[in-house]
């Protein structure tokens, strides 16, 4: 169940909070569901209660639940050692998951117990989760990783999140919101005021809505509209309802895929040309690199310059900038969001044991282009073509 494609927008109409997300997700791709509940079964005891989802109408608008029904005697308070970030964690990476869920679950997990550290100015494995520990947390935090493993390759955007007012129990007394760790978690998104105060968004919602967007959480591509769903909170508001809405579109059309990238782009005039070498090797070696070039121009003051761009991995962004800054002279760079469509394309071996590219064109044929070191061996550049072309014709 891939996420090759797949392009979910977030509308957190009413707010965002970890089981919204799960109903909302769970209601647009409801083949999705056996997984989860299976997962969450195997970090959830028997004797605590079970996962349920169910279908729930807020302010007339048909959408999906997702909670914890206790089991008889079940309580879904934890206490002590088991809900530190460390036990969590644990409990999370010892357990049988599907593929790629604990992952997931921990990568959330771990945003929450990071702001939580921040805030409290302690050591990440001395965070102690209070808000989060119970039983309906964790369930919340595994459920979401399953979704994000099962749709691994999908993009995620997002409009802008309700700020909400007003102060919120917590375990240090009343606070503002939104609340600390949430803030913290969603630092560089957008907020808006729709007059209706509490908290809108809480830490786990923030650090699913963190992982599963990245640095583009504003960027919608166009796409094909294939599913929607919604799923509701607990809390019932005047005027407006409580869910959060996902919209699913299919961006490969006409057999073309289409993903984001994040350019990053200075100009250079005072390094050598083995210095600027030297630089661009490195960042191509990045993982995060997607492909770099090094353009002439004439800049400021009819000075020659070398402009470089980088296309990144939206996750690698701020890492390949700090690299930036660090292998050249540099003083600021450029960030764009750019859509990048890209053509089917797998690797194969042809009959001379070369490696080959074959891609599929929108038109329907396929077209073979042999790996460029695997010519490396051909002494004249006449060899180098005839092994080209015998590489690319078909078996």
């Amino acid at each position: 169940m891939s996420g090759k494609g797949l392009h979910v927008h977030l509308d957190p109409v009413g707010g965002a909070a970890g089981d919204m997300f799960i109903a909302a997700m769970l209601h647009a791709r409801p083949d999705l569901t056996a997984r989860v509940l299976a997962d969450v079964a195997l970090v959830l005891p028997v004797e605590v209660g079970r996962a349920e989802l169910t279908e729930h109408v807020a302010s007339g608008i048909m959408s999906r639940q997702f909670k914890l029904v206790l089991a008889t005697g079940g309580t879904a308070a934890r206490h002590g050692a088991d809900t530190t970030y460390k036990a969590m964690r644990a409990l999370l990476e010892a357990a049988p998951l599907s593929q790629g869920t604990a992952e997931a679950a921990c990568d959330i997990l771990h945003r929450i117990a990071e702001a939580e550290a921040q805030v409290h100015d302690i050591p990440i494995d001395r965070v102690h989760f209070h808000e989060i520990a119970d039983w309906d947390a964790l369930m919340d935090v595994t459920a979401a990783g399953s979704i994000c493993a099962a749709l691994e390759g999908a993009s995620f955007s997002l409009a802008p999140l309700p700020l909400g007012g007003g102060l919120v129990d917590t375990a240090h007394g009343k606070l503002p919101v939104p609340a600390p760790a949430t803030a913290l978690i969603l630092q560089g998104y957008d907020w808006h005021d729709d007059g209706i105060a509490g908290e809108r968004v809480t830490p786990t919602g923030a650090a699913i809505l963190a992982h599963v967007t990245g640095s583009t959480h504003g960027t919608r591509p166009p796409g094909r509209l294939s599913a929607t769903g919604s799923g509701a909170g607990t809390r019932v508001m005047k005027g407006l309802p409580n869910i959060l809405r996902v919209t699913m579109f299919d961006t490969a059309q006409s057999g073309v895929l289409q993903d984001q990238l994040v350019q990053l782009a200075c100009d250079i005039d005072d390094m050598t040309g083995e210095e600027l070498g030297a630089a661009t090797d490195a960042l191509r070696a990045d993982a995060g690199v997607v492909d770099a070039i090094l353009l002439t121009a004439q800049g400021k003051k009819s000075r020659p310059v070398v402009r470089m761009e980088l296309l990144v991995r939206p996750d690698h962004a701020d890492a390949v900038a700090a690299r930036v800054f660090d292998l050249t002279s540099t003083l600021g760079l450029r960030r764009t969001v750019v859509d990048r469509l890209i053509l089917p394309r797998n690797t194969e071996i042809a009959p001379d044991g070369q490696r080959r590219k074959r891609s599929r064109r929108p038109a329907g044929h396929d077209t073979l282009k042999v790996e460029s070191d695997d010519l490396d061996a051909s002494v004249t550049l006449a060899a180098r073509r005839m092994a080209a072309r015998a590489g690319e014709m078909e078996d």
